[in-house]
Parts: structure tokens; sequence; C-alpha cells
């Protein structure tokens, strides 16, 4: 979508409120990065981006993509490289602030060869986390169930337990926006909540890898 327009609209109105978190999600290209920074700029806010993505010094595409993003972002933004650490950095968000997490799946990436209990108590206290920030809360994540089965165990995995955690960060979410082929969809206008299974696990299903 293009943002100059309602970015100049903003300025001149004043800043848009953001609830404490708000879900951005779509599949790799659609534009949900740039979208989050459009709420992120829309919110007149002092902007914490929260990058989870790994340095991958040796991959090329990998560089020229980060390079994209960090050449797009405002120079006065404040950026911390967190990988892995995603979870000091939320607790560290200032009232004063919006916090932009991008994105959820580089992180779930990072923890991917943890145990299942621990995962499920890095996942509660990332839920825990999220409904504490004293400033609101963009999170970027990936819609991976549209593409294809994976074709690994370490695919399935990842998968399985990055849609298991979006189930449970969207009843959180006071808003969540569905971004594709460059244009955001508001879910809570259009949508209608998905009954839960009961007694399923939050974060992973039986037929999970290792």
């Amino acid at each position: 979508a293009d943002s100059a327009p309602a970015t100049s609209r903003c300025r001149a109105s004043g800043a848009t409120p953001l609830p404490r978190l708000s879900l951005i999600l779509g599949p790799s290209g659609g534009g949900k990065s740039r979208w989050a920074e459009h709420l992120a700029v829309l919110s007149g806010r002092s902007v914490l981006y929260l990058a989870t993505g790994p340095s991958l010094s040796c991959d090329d595409d990998w560089q020229r993509k980060l390079a994209r993003h960090r050449d797009r972002r405002p120079a006065h933004w404040l950026c911390l490289e967190v990988e892995g650490e995603l979870e000091g950095a939320i607790a560290g968000i200032q009232a004063t602030q919006v916090g932009l997490v991008d994105s959820l799946g580089t992180w779930v990436a990072a923890w991917l060869n943890q145990d299942s209990d621990g995962w499920e108590a890095r996942c509660a206290a990332l839920l825990a986390l999220v409904q504490t920030t004293a400033g609101p809360l963009l999170v970027v994540a990936e819609e991976v169930g549209w593409s294809v089965v994976p074709a690994t165990a370490d695919g399935m995995r990842f998968r399985q337990r990055l849609t298991g955690l979006l189930q449970r960060l969207q009843p959180l979410a006071g808003r969540t926006w569905l971004v594709v082929a460059d244009r955001a969809l508001d879910l809570d206008q259009l949508g209608m909540a998905v009954p839960q299974v009961p007694d399923a696990s939050p974060f992973t299903t039986p037929e999970e890898p290792g």
C-alpha cells in the first residue's frame, strides 16, 4: 500500500494510537515489513527496531536483503540486532517507544533445536512479555502454511512451532493485519475468530519431529 498519503495525513492530524500488540502477517515479499514500518511512523513515537535475523556474513543474498532493510529505515530509529535474544529486548521497550519486531520467524528458527519443553517455556515467557510492555509492540511474522509441505523434519518443526505460536499470540493482539501483494488487510474488520480445539498443546503437535 502507498504509505505517503496516510503518513502526511497523520502528521497533519496527530499521531495514530496503537494497541499494546499488533501482528503483521503475510508471505515473503508481500510488503509486511514495510507496512509495519509505516504503522510505526504513524504512531508518532520513537521507534525501537528489533531485528531477529542472523548475520550470515557468507550469504550474499541475505546480506543484500539486510542492506535493503537498513537503507529503508530512518536514521534516527534505534535498531538492535537481537537475533535469538528477543525477550530481553522486548522487556526494555520504554513507554515513549514503539517496538517493532522483524521477524518472528527468524526468532523461531534461532531456537529450532531446542527441545519441546524448553521451547514451550520460551514461548510462555514471550506471551507474558507482550502483555506487559510499557509501549506498544508491532510484530512481523511469516505466514508459512501457504507453501508446500516441508520436505525435512526441521522444516516441519519450524512451520508447526511458528504457526502454533501465532495461534496463541493472535488473541492477545489488538489489531491483526494480513499483507499480500503490497495490500494490507485489517483482519479484525474482515474476519471472524476460528474456535480453538480444547486441550490442544499451544506450541507443538503430536506429529512434531524430535
